[in-house]
């Protein structure tokens, strides 16, 4: 599973929110944060608002607020905002021979099993790893 700059930009916004959740952020902070345009970031925001997981404040000192909790969301509920995730991932070519069959096949299963484990892990779970190789 290959996932697109959006998703991972969403991931990653995600847990800025959830690291001080009563924090309130810009755009312009949180793009400067993540080395991210802020147009394209906006883009982001808005998906991940309309979803229920950030709320947008306006005004002055408007931007976004975290309104989901870090417990509960999981890194494919971000993810299921941005791919679609019932697409199998696309082959080159339509395998034709025994070894190229065989191959897809375990590419497939490898896909389910990161499906899987991004249904597992908490935004919450995220930050504990986070801390523990040194983020804040």
């Amino acid at each position: 599973m290959r996932l697109q700059k959006n998703t991972l930009l969403g991931i990653h916004s995600m847990l800025e929110f959830a690291a001080q959740p009563a924090r309130q952020l810009s755009v312009a902070d949180l793009a400067a944060s993540l080395r991210a345009s802020p147009h394209h970031l906006a883009k982001v925001l808005r998906t991940l608002g309309r979803a229920g997981l950030v709320e947008s404040v306006r005004g002055a000192r408007g931007g976004y607020r975290f309104v989901a909790n870090a417990r509960r969301v999981t890194l494919m509920d971000v993810i299921a905002r941005f791919e679609d995730i019932s697409a199998p991932a696309p082959r080159a070519r339509r395998a034709r021979r025994p070894a190229e069959r065989a191959l897809d096949e375990v590419l497939a299963e490898i896909d389910q099993t990161a499906r899987a484990t991004f249904g597992s892990v908490t935004l919450d779970t995220m930050l504990k790893l986070i801390a523990r190789h040194g983020g804040s």
